[in-house]
């Protein structure tokens, strides 16, 4: 700005907060009331005009100033924080039925005079922010309620969050931190122009952008944020839950608009109808309602359990269904030759992603459910899960759709396919087929197994179409200078990749029994067989009746891995991978036999489902073994306990159904903790 370098501090001091005050009015406007009154061009000349004035002024740049929120230096680690008063989860509504139980339990202390709170349940990150003298000074994670971490840097980046309250009040804040559809399309179109892996949904961007060390990440992805309470309104002279949103917004802060005071159950019953009907059209994700009682006062005197207030519940809206055209099956060839078709569907947004594709099984899926290229079909998705075809609407037909014929050969080498005894599944069993091979690497190097960060699929897709890679002995052979040649793959990326490649030469060795993909052998029983044998060579010198001997390790699965050991080729790849260093003992605490543990977990069985928060499920499931536990992947009369997380589906059905104990996340790590 022209003239700025001439001002001297005591005009440069009373500009600066004027542009303060100018661009916190101008953002407020735009981004909480979405009403802005100057156009972007106006904003970004006086954030321009401040830049330059601190810069010159250093002196005169504070915390709050309106440049602070672009994103500062890269972080080393979140430090933990204790919050003021416990985050509690919610308790889980999901029918009519599970409301007006909540109803009558609360009218037991309350009788008939309430009112309840309706607020459409984002979903998204849940934050605390912290005030001192109206300046924000801290935002952190839930964590386990208790404990969460420091993400004040990466909250600052989000424009709907004020630096400065419009009172110098000092306070502690709820909310939920969001990615709208709009920014979630527009990350999500960047990352596949750069072949990088796309987000699953709005909720997992929004929390990777939040947890991740570099705040200028978070300031690129436009979060949005909806304040919904006041960890302790004592001092506020507030005395409804609909009084402190109100408060909430002369304070600066951006709320719902879509919730309802409701005098009875049936005025809630009627808001979860409805929105469940209008959920579609809303520009961020939603998975249900969430009813407070009104008074303060009455929700002190219904108090809490020691993981969720008797005063609130969450209603969790059912699996989402939505009617596509199904636009062609596409074949693909996986890990042990299995051929699945998929469906390739005209895009439609359900239960918070844009769906494209959904998996039809088999062939025997698409003749029972008489599906065709060209149908209108209802696809439903839950949370997470897979989006399945759940029918057709064979009424819609107009005559152009065309039947769909599986192949007699593998579409990837041609070898003739085969149906083996008691699989309804064809399989191509040519070993060298290039489908196979490829697949076999995504697996090595995924999650549960090696967990080499930057070898996405794409990249070994790439590294395999170049023959830089044909099995995973590869892997530890590449270079640096291999690498740098490849498609966006600049000097950065390949350090990391090389330095992850390196790393995960240490793994313990049920990481690399799991990523060898010996048939029948999943993550579960690659860590019994880790934990019994320690080593490889053990392993590989074991017989038959060596290996049933171990609970869990039944006939066909010994079979299967003395078979692959007995190849002359695993014999080399073990061998090749030894050379390059990679680990062949086992790392990992051996397991507490449940007669010499008095957890509560021993020898009980466990069942996890829906998302984890706190732990990881991987986290969980070793936490609980460690006890004496076993960790189960399906419900039966047989199961003990089922942990559910969020967006649990049929598995929590189907627990209370067998009248199971089921327990929240919260409950899990306070039992793991005792």
């Amino acid at each position: 700005m022209k003239g700025l370098e001439n001002m001297d501090l005591q005009n440069a001091e009373a500009r600066v907060k004027e542009l303060h005050n100018l661009l916190n009015q101008y953002g407020y406007e735009y981004y909480v009331l979405d009403k802005p009154s100057v156009p972007d061009s106006e904003y970004d000349r006086l954030l321009k005009e401040l830049m330059e004035l601190e810069n010159e002024h250093p002196q005169l740049k504070t915390a709050d100033s309106p440049t602070q929120r672009v994103g500062g230096e890269i972080l080393d680690m979140f430090e933990k924080v204790e919050h003021q008063t416990p985050m509690l989860s919610l308790g889980n509504a999901f029918n009519e039925e599970d409301l007006r139980s909540f109803d009558r339990r609360v009218r037991q202390t309350a009788g008939e005079n309430l009112s309840y709170v309706c607020e459409l349940k984002i979903d998204g990150l849940a934050v605390a922010l912290k005030y001192e003298d109206g300046l924000f000074i801290q935002g952190a994670t839930r964590g386990d309620g208790t404990i969460g971490e420091d993400i004040t840097v990466n909250l600052r980046t989000i424009r709907s969050i004020p630096l400065r309250l419009s009172e110098p009040v000092s306070i502690e804040v709820r909310g939920e931190a969001f990615m709208p559809g709009r920014s979630f399309e527009a990350l999500n179109k960047g990352k596949e122009e750069r072949g990088e892996e796309p987000f699953a949904n709005p909720r997992n961007a929004a929390a990777g952008s939040l947890r991740q060390l570099d705040p200028r990440i978070a300031a690129s992805r436009n979060l949005d944020i909806f304040l919904y309470g006041i960890s302790n309104t004592g001092d506020t002279g507030v005395e409804s839950h609909s009084a402190g949103l109100d408060y909430l917004e002369t304070l600066g802060f951006k709320t719902n608009k879509e919730r309802r005071k409701c005098a009875s159950i049936e005025e809630v019953i009627e808001y979860v109808s409805s929105w469940t009907e209008k959920r579609p059209n809303l520009d961020y994700d939603i998975d249900g309602i969430v009813i407070k009682v009104d008074s303060l006062a009455l929700q002190e005197e219904l108090g809490a359990t020691a993981k969720s207030p008797r005063w609130a519940i969450a209603y969790k809206f059912p699996a989402e269904e939505v009617v596509t055209t199904l636009r062609d099956i596409e074949l693909s060839v996986g890990r042990t030759g299995v051929v699945t078709p998929t469906a390739l569907l005209e895009p439609v947004r359900v239960a918070g992603t844009t769906v494209q594709r959904a998996s039809l099984h088999n062939e025997d899926l698409i003749r029972e459910k008489d599906i065709k290229i060209g149908d209108k079909v209802v696809v439903k998705k839950a949370g997470d899960i897979i989006p399945e075809v759940v029918n057709v609407l064979a009424e819609q037909r107009t005559g152009e759709e065309r039947e769909f014929i599986m192949p007699t050969h593998c579409p990837e080498c041609g070898s003739e396919l085969v149906r083996l005894e008691g699989e309804v599944a064809l399989r191509c069993i040519n070993p060298k087929c290039p489908a196979q091979i490829r697949e076999g690497l995504i697996h090595f190097v995924s999650r549960n197994a090696m967990n080499i960060d930057g070898l996405g699929e794409k990249v070994v897709s790439q590294l395999f179409a170049k023959e830089l890679i044909k099995d995973v002995a590869d892997l530890y052979k590449l270079t640096h200078e291999a690498l740098i040649g490849m498609e966006r793959m600049g000097e950065k990326s390949v350090n990391n990749l090389v330095q992850a490649i390196e790393a995960s030469k240490q793994n313990s060795l049920e990481k690399l029994l799991f990523g060898l993909g010996i048939r029948h052998v999943g993550a579960k029983a690659a860590k019994t067989l880790a934990q019994h044998f320690s080593s490889m060579d053990n392993l590989m010198a074991a017989s038959e009746d060596d290996l049933t001997a171990i609970n869990e390790i039944g006939g066909k699965m010994a079979g299967a891995i003395v078979a692959f050991f007995e190849q002359e080729e695993a014999k080399e790849l073990i061998r090749e991978l030894k050379e390059s260093g990679v680990n062949m003992e086992y790392k990992g605490p051996k397991p507490v036999a449940a007669e010499d543990s008095d957890s509560f977990f021993a020898g009980k069985t466990i069942v996890l489902t829906g998302k984890l928060s706190i732990l990881s499920r991987n986290e969980a499931k070793e936490k609980i073994e460690a006890l004496g536990g076993n960790v189960s992947g399906s419900v039966s009369k047989k199961t003990d306990l089922l942990i559910a997380g969020e967006d649990a589906g049929s598995k929590l059905a189907k627990a209370q159904d067998l009248g199971i104990d089921i327990w929240n996340e919260e409950q899990l790590v306070e039992e793991l903790n005792n």
